[in-house]
């Protein structure tokens, strides 16, 4: 009886040991449900080459080589990615659509003896879902959001805040970016799986309790925050965290030592900013940059870029900042003290 869920929820807590995505690798790569393993039964070349066929050439023969890949490529998978699995093993299988892919390996596996079965719809019915929680409906939660400075490590603070006991989301994690110019961590993740991402830790999370995510613009790296996601977040009060100048420069320089140290990757990022603050500025940057003064740099990004974009939004959006939580350092012992601030401010809130 193929799984055929209402919500988001209701497919995320399905209950099978293993949830296996057949589709190709450039398919799983771009998005998949969250915990999925990818044992495709058609790889890219193989998928274009069946498709080819079946638009150039019939659907007969198109399927006719479907169908033997298929089962050479999941039989592939029997005896070697699921050899270890005993009899009691419930895997749930899906693919684009929940047709033919996801049919025949979950048939297969229900012939050796293993309880499969397939989600309705596949891939698409997930995506749906998916779609309709954070681009189509309101979400059910509470957001207050967690603003201040850049250098006053609000992200370093949403880990310590969970260990409380704190409903957070991370979504600069979620995106492999820190947020600003200066941000990347790497390659990111398809914008949809990072609503994959986002969407099943929002199911995890209780709709009664306020929930924590640092202040964003409605972009981080190249990842938008999709739409319902963005409107909560536009009128959810704030906590602002505050630091004197010299505490976020050593703040920075040790969280952003990787770009800082990289002279090359820095000048090239540093340079879109000539539109903004000019050429004198940014080659002044430049030079510093180029001389190894990361603490003379960092501390003019923050006078001359960083602090006047954040006063400039904070006046245009005027948040409901709900409290201010100030610290005279950023060090470990600091910020679990500031922790403990928000988490007390947290509670006034709700009182």
């Amino acid at each position: 009886m193929p799984l055929t869920p209402t919500t988001l929820p209701d497919l995320l807590d399905h209950g099978f040991d293993t949830v296996i995505d057949v589709r190709s690798p450039a398919e799983y790569a771009e998005d998949h449900v969250p915990g999925a393993i990818n044992l495709p039964v058609l790889d890219n070349e193989e998928r274009a080459r069946v498709g080819t066929i079946y638009k150039q050439v019939s659907p007969f023969d198109a399927r006719k080589l479907g169908a033997a890949l298929v089962f050479r490529n999941a039989a592939n998978h029997i005896e070697t990615s699921l050899s270890h699995h005993d009899g009691a093993w419930k895997p749930l299988v899906y693919c684009w659509r929940g047709g033919q892919r996801s049919g025949s390996f979950a048939w297969l596996l229900g012939e050796i003896g293993w309880r499969s079965d397939v989600i309705k719809g596949g891939y698409k019915t997930y995506r749906r879902m998916v779609v309709d929680m954070l681009h189509r409906n309101p979400l059910p939660f509470r957001f207050v959001q967690l603003g201040g400075y850049t250098g006053t490590a609000k992200t370093e603070l949403l880990p310590l805040l969970a260990e409380r006991g704190v409903q957070v989301i991370d979504l600069e994690g979620l995106a492999n970016h820190r947020g600003s110019l200066l941000g990347s961590m790497g390659d990111q993740p398809a914008q949809k799986a990072f609503e994959s991402a986002l969407a099943g830790q929002l199911c995890r999370l209780d709709p009664t309790r306020p929930v924590i995510v640092e202040a964003e613009s409605s972009k981080i790296g190249q990842i938008l925050l999709p739409p319902s996601l963005w409107e909560a977040m536009k009128i959810a009060p704030w906590i602002e965290v505050a630091a004197p100048l010299e505490a976020r420069t050593d703040y920075l320089l040790r969280a952003y030592d990787d770009i800082l140290s990289d002279t090359v990757t820095l000048q090239a990022q540093l340079a879109p900013l000539k539109a903004h603050r000019g050429e004198a500025l940014v080659a002044q940057w430049t030079r510093l940059s180029a001389a190894g003064d990361t603490r003379s740099l960092t501390r003019s990004l923050m006078e001359d870029h960083y602090d006047p974009a954040y006063a400039k939004s904070m006046k245009a959006m005027a948040p409901a900042v709900r409290a201010r939580v100030e610290t005279d350092g950023l060090s470990p012992a600091h910020l679990d003290r500031v922790a403990g601030q928000i988490e007390a401010a947290l509670q006034a809130m709700e009182t």
